[in-house]
């Protein structure tokens, strides 16, 4: 990956690609998709030229509301557009590019967000992960990606 620049300082995997063509519903999830420069993935409805192009949760994350009682919570029922593993996305700063695949290129640009009313999720077991632990990106620069593609977080 020649493409990469500054120190990479952790390796992670896409265990999971969710979109969905209109905002409200679940989000499907798909084998691979297209990273768009300054959108987001293609076919999704949260795609736009906007700080919160891509939402990322960990599959940890997802694993934690399992325990809770929600045990066939799947990836893309938070609404994450890329669901990772091995990679402690809480960490994270603000800034950090995420490099997938062979070439794209994400930017993190806002930790968690504020949940507006409280989702089924939370309604069933009183807790959700998203608002905490979920991050979200912008595209730098687009590119294919595949679930199993491996993620390098460089600072």
């Amino acid at each position: 990956m020649d493409h990469i620049k500054g120190t990479a300082s952790k390796k992670g995997k896409v265990v999971a690609i969710s979109i969905s063509r209109k905002k409200g519903i679940p989000k499907t999830n798909v084998s691979s998709t297209q990273l768009i420069t300054n959108s987001g993935l293609e076919g999704d409805a949260h795609a736009g030229n906007w700080h919160r192009q891509v939402s990322l949760l960990a599959i940890e994350s997802i694993d934690k509301m399992r325990q809770k009682g929600l045990p066939t919570l799947r990836p893309g029922a938070f609404a994450e557009n890329i669901t990772t593993e091995f990679i402690d996305l809480t960490e994270i700063k603000i800034g950090t590019r995420l490099f997938i695949g062979k070439e794209a290129e994400l930017e993190i640009t806002q930790i968690g967000k504020q949940c507006h009313s409280k989702c089924a999720i939370f309604e069933t077991v009183g807790d959700c992960v998203m608002p905490r632990e979920g991050i979200f990106a912008r595209v730098i620069n687009g590119g294919e990606v595949f679930v199993s593609d491996e993620i390098i977080v460089c600072s």
